[in-house]
């Protein structure tokens, strides 16, 4: 950074110093004006006269007003003006002390509305004006009265270009601050969301195989004297449901990885596909579970396929943790329309379907899976006794196009099980 650029970032800091350079500035301009007086019948000669006291007065007042034209701009137009009438009425030959009620009138145009610089303005020029042509020495149309007229003038418009295009600055500058504040608070949002998103799923994924390990457990505590053969089963489902764990909690946490952190698995999110293989997990457990429309495997968006298959799991776990002993569970996968219907039924104790409605987060769970993807939950208890979990979840967007969708083989019609 030059010198010149520091001296001008030092004056801007400092706006009464700025202010107080810029008057000495006027002022030099002024006395220097003041000495010099055209001569000749064409006017292109030019020669120096000594200035009337007056007239270095009413130059030194002028100069000095504009030192507080940032905290009274109004105030010192009014003495810059005032100084500016008496110099044209008692001057001769006059001495330029109008150079500083233009430098008044420009910075109330720059720092006032358009209205005002109008009016203010209009009222500066035609008071300096007719006072320069009704009361000074020379004719009307003498240059010098002209010259009074377009410097009001141009200081007023100079303003005001100063001020709108200051307040296009700070427009744009907002808008940027604005767009700014936007994309963060989305970015903060989707991270939220992805928040919520993967506590459901570790969820589900934990509930659903600890209630596995902890029913399995139980049958191996209660047989494991009379019957070892069936407690190293339950054993070895055990193993089975904790690996299986380990396995959905290591995929899951995996989204979390950054770009330098090891690959995560390269394994699909579960599905609808593995729909059989969630049921054997709750039939070696003990609870009969007959599945329907689990042997046609449609073509799904990936965000459904995944939500059905986690509704199904969690109600399942529900079903196994309180319907009681001797339940069975029927699920049922069907499409219908633009829609996919999932229902999971069981016949447990009307006790048992009450103690599910209650507590807990597998039932929140589900239903903010499908609110997100735009579906609708029932759940509530059965006539006679069971429970009774539907959800309608839409295949297809508003528009009716399809999705981003999760691989599968074929396509499904409406109205045939999935």
């Amino acid at each position: 950074m030059s010198t010149l650029e520091r001296a001008w970032c030092g004056l801007r800091a400092h706006p009464l110093a700025l202010d107080a350079a810029l008057a000495a500035g006027v002022l030099l301009c002024m006395v220097v004006g003041s000495f010099v007086v055209p001569r000749g019948a064409n006017g292109v000669t030019w020669g120096v006269r000594a200035p009337d006291p007056l007239g270095l007065l009413l130059m030194t007042l002028g100069a000095a007003a504009l030192v507080f034209r940032r905290r009274a701009s109004m105030t010192v137009l009014v003495v810059t003006g005032t100084v500016s009438v008496i110099e044209s009425v008692t001057g001769d030959p006059r001495a330029p002390v109008a150079m500083s009620a233009v430098v008044a009138l420009y910075t109330v145009a720059s720092t006032t509305d358009r209205t005002t610089t109008w009016r203010v303005g209009l009222l500066t020029m035609t008071v300096l004006t007719a006072a320069a042509v009704l009361g000074g020495p020379l004719p009307w149309y003498a240059q010098e009265n002209l010259g009074v007229l377009a410097w009001t003038g141009i200081g007023a418009t100079a303003g005001d270009a100063v001020r709108s295009r200051r307040a296009v600055v700070q427009a744009i500058r907002e808008r940027a601050e604005r767009a700014e504040r936007t994309r963060e608070e989305e970015a903060r949002r989707r991270v939220a969301e992805e928040r919520l998103r993967i506590a459901r799923d570790l969820h589900d994924v934990v509930a659903h195989h600890i209630a596995l390990v902890n029913v399995q457990a139980g049958v191996a505590a209660h047989v494991m004297d009379k019957r070892p053969d069936q407690a190293r089963e339950a054993l070895a489902h055990v193993r089975e449901a904790g690996r299986s764990a380990l396995n959905e909690l290591r995929a899951t946490v995996g989204l979390l990885r950054q770009s330098g952190d090891p690959e995560a698995p390269t394994e699909p999110a579960p599905g609808l596909s593995r729909l059989e293989e969630l049921a054997a997990t709750f039939r070696s457990a003990g609870l009969p579970v007959e599945v329907a429309g689990a042997g046609q495997s449609g073509v799904l968006p990936a965000a459904v396929d995944l939500a059905a298959y986690r509704i199904i799991q969690e109600a399942l776990t529900n079903v196994r943790k309180h319907a009681g002993t001797g339940a069975r569970a029927e699920v049922s996968v069907v499409r219908v329309g633009s829609d996919i219907e999932v229902t999971v039924v069981d016949d447990g104790s009307p006790d048992g379907a009450a103690e599910a409605t209650g507590g807990g987060h597998g039932l929140l769970g589900m239903r903010e899976r499908v609110t997100a993807l735009g579906g609708t939950l029932t759940t509530g208890p059965r006539h006679g006794g069971g429970f009774c979990v539907h959800a309608i979840l839409p295949v297809e967007n508003r528009t009716g196009s399809r999705t981003e969708t999760s691989t599968g083989a074929g396509t499904t019609a409406p109205g045939e099980p999935v």
